[in-house]
């Protein structure tokens, strides 16, 4: 086991020592209720933006210390499995290969948007490969996620059209001319598209799909451990149970 994994399985077990007595005393039959592995795929691209993608991958990824159900988190690429350099030149290696059939949560981070002669999202749209891609992989049961400008791609691929939902403040008359329906909250929870504005929003929304798929009590537990609290009021429509 490795520093960052002692650290995290630290906290968890002093996060979750309140709640021992009652794990302990799980029936067998509730045991095997349990759901079946939740399955994240945060989508890459060259240019996306580091904290954009590397938020969510954290919180999923430490979900996992916080409940029976088995947690499994993937980069994938659109165009293949293959090395993604990231906005600020971080090298990306072991990107999988694209299988949203495999997936029960798409996240589509943003990143490069200012800068349209540049790798990120503008790329990603005139290329037309991933947005092809996003609009092809819905399916029901399938969460279709975004967030900061990687909300305009879900956009492009015509998946906000009609739409509550939410992106980077400076790209909201985009996303509202493109017939999205921008809602002024940090996380916008429209049952299988859930969209959150700017950067450090990735947080919230890994947060926030943790707390609907998982429960409250792993992200609450996952705010103690990262020593973080989510910020802002989700807003929900009818569509979420």
């Amino acid at each position: 086991m490795n520093r960052r994994q002692l650290l995290r399985a630290t906290t968890a077990l002093g996060a979750t020592g309140a709640l021992a007595g009652t794990a302990t005393t799980t029936s067998a039959a509730a045991a095997a209720e349990t759901p079946g592995t939740l399955r994240i795929h945060v989508v890459m691209f060259d240019g996306v933006e580091e904290l954009d993608f590397a938020a969510p991958y954290e919180v999923f990824s430490a979900a996992g210390f916080f409940t029976q159900r088995p947690v499994e988190v993937r980069y994938v690429s659109a165009t293949g499995a293959r090395t993604v350099t990231g906005a600020y030149g971080t090298v990306i290696r072991g990107i999988d290969r694209w299988a949203p059939d495999e997936a029960d949560v798409l996240v589509v981070p943003g990143g490069g948007y200012a800068r349209r002669d540049s790798p990120g999202v503008w790329a990603e749209i005139d290329r037309g490969a991933l947005p092809r891609a996003l609009a092809t992989a819905v399916r029901p049961g399938l969460i279709v996620s975004a967030l900061c400008t990687g909300v305009m791609i879900l956009s492009a691929a015509g998946l906000t059209r009609g739409r509550p939902c939410t992106t980077h403040h400076k790209a909201k008359p985009d996303l509202e001319r493109q017939g999205g329906l921008p809602k002024n909250a940090r996380v916008v929870d429209d049952g299988d598209l859930v969209t959150a504005g700017g950067v450090t929003s990735g947080l919230e929304l890994a947060l926030w799909l943790v707390r609907r798929e998982i429960g409250p009590d792993a992200a609450t537990s996952l705010e103690t451990m990262l020593e973080y609290e989510a910020r802002g009021t989700v807003w929900t429509s009818d569509r979420v149970d």
